[in-house]
């Protein structure tokens, strides 16, 4: 049997024996790219995998993914493969992690089934243990600012108390919409960037029994809500587009702005770091801003979780800011003028500079 394989990044072939096993139906993460393997968290794990195992995932067109890692979170680098079972999800889902889609890249239909095999039990149980993060959907006593991972971005030129991001003020998967609205309400909200939703998608949010974003709704039924959908997928030419969408739109409409996705953390994380590079923001700053969200769900500080802090800044922000500002090294971003690296950018995605200039004039402080 021959099998197509993807591993390191690169398209493989090999041969294996064909084996007996039940056949998992799939579905496609269309937002995120990635593959809903039909079967809960709860109910895999009750076949013996454990968060930490190494597995294999073979698909039935012969596609196989070899000694991948099982967490219950996005513990691997831009672009690498995992099998997760992220809180909150119906199924366990495999992709990469903000990479290309893997519906498209194996080459999934609706028809394809999978198998999911141990290849090796806790082989990567150190990076789930020094990973592993949790976060809970029950209120309590936290703040609403902190609970609804709630705050302006106050960085760089960036006006202050103008541009805040959060979580979900319409999907409340996690319980935090109502509280998010309520927030929007009382900062005088003009103007939303919806990351994740589609027009589908709000029409039947509204119409859920414990529906109370009221305040969402006015805004989206006046036009003042851009939705874009968006992936994970930050360095596709798709979410590129969608993301000149949504600045272009912030510059067509007057502030103060709220942006969200669905936790506020990776797409919100990623769209607000292009509006504070922009906005003359440091890279402490840019970091400090994506890790505030950290501290609201996980309690993850510098001071206090070293280990964790430094794992997730290097995994995810990093990254993210190289891309951004085309350097290949953190290093050189000490003496780099990261507002003109973030215009550039800008430009080649997709904005021209009169377009970037109105959008600057939206939400920074401009010299006298």
């Amino acid at each position: 049997m021959q099998i197509i394989s993807y591993r390191n990044g690169r398209i493989m072939m090999s041969s294996i024996k064909s084996k007996e096993d039940k056949q998992f139906k799939v579905s496609h993460d269309e937002k995120c790219g990635g593959i809903y393997i039909k079967i809960s968290i709860d109910e895999f794990n009750k076949l013996g995998f454990n968060f930490g195992d190494s597995i294999d995932v073979i698909f039935s067109n012969g596609f196989k993914m070899i000694d991948i890692p099982y967490y219950n979170g996005y513990y691997v680098k831009a672009g690498e493969p995992l099998l997760v079972g992220y809180p909150g999800y119906e199924y366990i889902r495999v992709g990469l992690n903000y990479g290309d889609d893997l519906w498209e890249l194996a080459n999934i239909t609706i028809d394809t089934t999978c198998s999911i095999y141990l290849n090796k039990a806790k082989k990567y149980i150190d990076i789930q243990k020094i990973r592993e993060v949790h976060y809970t959907d029950e209120q309590g006593i936290m703040p609403d600012e902190v609970f609804a991972n709630f705050r302006p971005m106050d960085i760089g030129n960036l006006k202050k108390n103008y541009i805040y991001r959060g979580a979900s003020p319409i999907d409340n998967k996690y319980k935090r919409a109502s509280v998010s609205d309520k927030l929007m309400k009382k900062n005088n909200i003009k103007y939303i960037v919806d990351l994740v939703d589609n027009d589908r998608e709000i029409l039947e949010f509204s119409s859920r029994s414990e529906f109370n974003s009221h305040y969402f709704m006015s805004l989206y039924n006046n036009k003042k809500v851009t939705i874009l959908s968006m992936s994970m997928q930050y360095k596709s030419e798709t979410f590129s587009k969608k993301l000149v969408k949504g600045l272009i739109d912030m510059s067509n409409n007057d502030g103060p702005y709220f942006i969200h996705c669905q936790e506020g953390k990776d797409r919100t994380g990623y769209f607000c770091m292009v509006i504070g590079a922009l906005g003359g923001a440091t890279y402490n700053e840019l970091v400090d801003d994506y890790m505030k969200t950290y501290d609201n769900y996980y309690k993850i500080k510098e001071n206090n979780s070293k280990e964790k802090y430094e794992l997730i800044k290097k995994a995810n922000i990093d990254d993210m800011i190289l891309y951004i500002t085309g350097e290949n090294s953190i290093a050189n971003l000490k003496d780099a003028n990261i507002s003109e690296l973030a215009t550039n950018y800008l430009i080649k995605i997709g904005m021209d500079e009169n377009q970037i200039k109105v959008l600057k004039s939206k939400i920074i402080n401009l010299k006298k």
